[in-house]
């Protein structure tokens, strides 16, 4: 499955979305930063409640497919315009953190 699949499936928000393409082979949802750059597996959609510009940091260092930021949570400024510049897919639901992840899941 790829994110533009995802993102269609799961009805999500679409802040940028420069590499619709990439395939989306795992997940992970966490909020502590240094936790998810150790944990998280290139490929894996990465749900979380973060909005700063280390958001889109982490996200390249762990090469994840794409963030989705739940709960109803958007994107500050900073993360917004680092998550475009750094071609991040950045995604966002009104879902809660748990049912998101079960949807991806269940999705994959």
């Amino acid at each position: 499955m790829t994110v533009k699949e995802l993102s269609a499936a799961l009805s999500l928000t679409e802040f940028t979305l420069p590499a619709p393409d990439v395939p989306v082979t795992g997940g992970y949802a966490g909020d502590l930063l240094s936790w998810v750059m150790g944990r998280a597996s290139a490929g894996d959609c990465w749900i979380t409640i973060m909005s700063n510009q280390n958001v889109a940091a982490v996200a390249l260092m762990a090469d994840v497919a794409c963030v989705i930021l739940s709960e109803g949570v958007t994107p500050d400024e900073a993360l917004l315009s680092r998550a475009k510049e750094q071609e991040v897919n950045l995604l966002g639901s009104d879902k809660g953190t748990f049912a998101l992840a079960a949807a991806v899941h269940d999705l994959l």
